[in-house]
């Protein structure tokens, strides 16, 4: 039989992983809920609302253009994710493989941009953004993500967790750089692209700051920016509202989320395994 102490330090851990579970999803949950309770209820008044109704949603897209805002935030976010995941695997690709001189050198560098945080650049991103001619421009939200430090680390830790083996029979088999970059590293390192594509939308869809500084036209506003835009209206004041326009910015990325979970778990891993 197992000692008392096992069970009690099990029991103490599962109580741990509750709590956290609560923490994490509690506000969301109650978010949720306030999203779909009825005008005539009170916003504190219990836990699951008495009449739920959908019709806070249909109110959040008649206060503003949500669809077209929706369509924007996509876009850039499926440019974010597209280029994120072309050059942080060929970054990643090159930072892992030896016989070029530089490659230490680069890869310090790299890591070395991760210690300044967007506050301390943005300033000079935005005037290279105007000296283009891309402010209040959608490209103009996106290029700045087009690839992430972080990403072209993670695609690293990939690539060098891939066995020298299977490089070995490519380059037997008469496989060139580009060949054995598209048949052998990239299938071996599906989880890792899982968690840049996940990463890279998360980023730009959930970005606030940076669309801010950019765009001024309200026609090319993000939704973030849209729900801003919700929030601070006089007229608006019902956090029915609100916490629905919440919630219809949240959905996306939690069914990008769950439809990837399997590789975005598998990446994590397999990016701890070697680095």
């Amino acid at each position: 039989m197992r000692a008392p102490s096992f069970r009690i330090g099990l029991a103490g851990r599962y109580a741990t992983l509750l709590l956290m579970l609560v923490v994490m999803l509690g506000p969301i949950v109650w978010q949720f809920l306030t999203s779909i309770r009825g005008r005539t209820e009170n916003v504190y008044d219990g836990v699951l609302p008495a009449r739920p109704t959908l019709d806070n949603y249909v109110r959040v897209a008649e206060s503003f253009p949500l669809l077209q805002y929706v369509g924007n935030t996509l876009t850039v976010a499926l440019l974010a994710v597209t280029s994120n995941l072309l050059f942080a695997a060929m970054g990643g690709y090159a930072l892992s493989r030896a016989g070029w001189k530089g490659r230490k050198t680069v890869f310090t560098v790299l890591v070395a941009t991760l210690m300044f945080p967007f506050e301390s650049v943005m300033i000079s991103m935005f005037l290279t953004i105007r000296e283009m001619g891309l402010v209040d421009t959608l490209i103009g939200v996106w290029l700045p993500g087009a690839v992430s430090v972080l990403n072209i680390m993670i695609m690293r830790s990939a690539f060098l967790a891939v066995p020298a083996e299977l490089e070995e029979a490519a380059v037997l088999d008469g496989a060139g750089e580009w060949t054995r970059f598209t048949r052998v590293f990239l299938p071996a390192a599906k989880g890792a692209l899982a968690v840049v594509c996940i990463t890279s939308f998360m980023g730009a869809w959930d970005d606030f700051l940076w669309p801010l500084l950019v765009l001024t036209d309200s026609e090319n506003h993000t939704l973030q920016l849209g729900l801003k835009t919700l929030a601070g209206a006089t007229t608006v004041s019902d956090q029915r509202i609100i916490a629905a326009g919440a919630m219809a910015a949240l959905i996306p990325m939690m069914l990008l989320f769950f439809a990837l979970q399997r590789f975005f778990f598998k990446g994590v891993g397999d990016g701890a395994v070697k680095t």
